[in-house]
Order: C-alpha cells, then structure tokens, then sequence
C-alpha cells in the first residue's frame, strides 16, 4: 500500500475490544479514517475491515512492536489525525509470574509503547496539525494511577507513568499537536460478571453506576473537538474520591 495524500486516520492501539471497539466503531460512524492495532487474528476483525476499519497487528510485549508499528503508518499514511493509547494489560502481583515479569511486562505496554510510538508519530501528527490546526495524542490512563492499588503496584504505576508522560508530550509537541489523558474506573462489565460483583462496582461510584461504553466514546470525542485543552488528565470515575472519603 503506498502512502495516502488523502487520509489522516485516527488510529487506536488495542481496538479490537472493549472501550476500543466502541470507540473505532464510532469514530467510522462520524465517517473518520480509523485504524486499529491488535495482537492475534479474531473474526471480528473482518467484520471490522468490511465497515472500513483499517488494522495492523502489533504486540508490545514484543521490544520491536511500537517501531514496528511506527513504521507501518509512515509507509501507509502521510499525516495521522490522533493517535490513542488504548492498548493495556491488567495483570496482578497475585498471578503466578515473577514479579520482575509483572513490572517490565505493565511498563512495556503503558510506558515504553506510548513512548516511542509519541516520538517516532511526531511529524505525522504535526503534519496534520500544520494542515488542520492540531492533531491529538490521547493516552488512556486509569483511576487508579492517582489513588494507587495494593493488588495491581505495577500496572497502577505504569499508568501513573503514562500520566506523567501526557505532560511532558503536550510541552514537546504544542501548539500543533494537544496531548491528554483519561483516567477511567470501570466504564463495562464483562458478561460473567454476577450481580454481587457488579453491586459492589456501583457502590464505589459517588453516582451508584457503572456507566458503559458511551461514557469513554464520549470523552474520547469531547478531547478530540476541544480547541483549548491539552496536558490535562481527565477523571472519568463517578466521583470515587469522594465515595472513598464518605
């Protein structure tokens, strides 16, 4: 495929489900360029290719995966409109894998693959910028990221890493390029999830929901039409701090 004059997609890392499939599955309904990132061959994936959703395999637990990638856009696209962070690992200090593994495994997804794929997209993202007036970096974060977790140490400081991050690429790349965060608590659950479980999800909320998918979409659209909003973390979490201080 030679490089597209024409196209600046939005590509979103890790959009082949969850938050990431509804937000690429919008996005094509506001009929823009979408691409997606995934790490194994799934039949929805057709699916996807047919509504016109570009897709690229890419693994970031491989050390070549982020310039593997960065590459493959540079050759497909000449200028990328956003480009969103959304891939992520959830993994517990409790699993069987030594910790070593936990923590290089959390930072290589959240930290090192944001990292490089932010320095090595610059000038596609400022190339639409000089175009457009801005481009978007969006990093998904988490809520705990701020509050920490004593189950999940490493994957709640990767994400507080990434958080970090958002300030220093939205100083490096302005004025062309915003850089933002989301910090979620849980948005969906999962359909074998029992009814004790998702009651004491609602119950954390100040607001007594777990709100679905709709929530980050919109979030995500709201960053991406702001003119005036750049190295900020945005809490998408129900009020949690002040349920906890209740």
């Amino acid at each position: 495929m030679q490089a597209s004059d024409n196209i600046s997609p939005i590509v979103i890392t890790g959009g082949a489900q969850r938050l990431g499939l509804a937000v690429a599955r919008s996005l094509r309904a506001q009929q823009h360029s979408v691409v997606i990132t995934y790490r194994r061959e799934r039949p929805l994936l057709a699916q996807l290719r047919s509504e016109g959703i570009d897709t690229i395999r890419a693994d970031f637990d491989d050390e070549n995966g982020p310039e593997l990638l960065a590459a493959e856009l540079a050759r497909r696209y000449h200028s990328l409109r956003a480009l969103i962070h959304n891939a992520s690992q959830w993994i517990p200090e409790s699993d069987a894998e030594e910790y070593p593994q936990v923590l290089d495994r959390m930072l290589r997804v959240h930290v090192r693959a944001p990292y490089l794929l932010n320095l090595a997209c610059g000038e596609l993202l400022r190339g639409y910028g000089e175009r457009h007036g801005y481009a978007d970096i969006i990093h998904m974060s988490d809520y705990v990221a701020a509050t920490g977790s004593s189950k999940h140490i490493a994957y709640a400081a990767s994400k507080a890493a990434l958080d970090n991050m958002t300030l220093s690429f939205a100083s490096k790349y302005a004025p062309l390029v915003k850089v933002n965060s989301i910090a979620p608590a849980l948005l969906m659950f999962n359909p074998e999830d029992d009814e004790a479980y998702r009651q004491k999800a609602r119950n954390k909320s100040l607001l007594g929901i777990v709100p679905g998918e709709d929530e980050g979409v919109n979030a995500i659209c709201y960053l991406l039409q702001s003119r005036y909003l750049t190295g900020k973390t945005i809490a998408l979490d129900g009020g949690r701090h002040l349920a906890r201080a209740s």
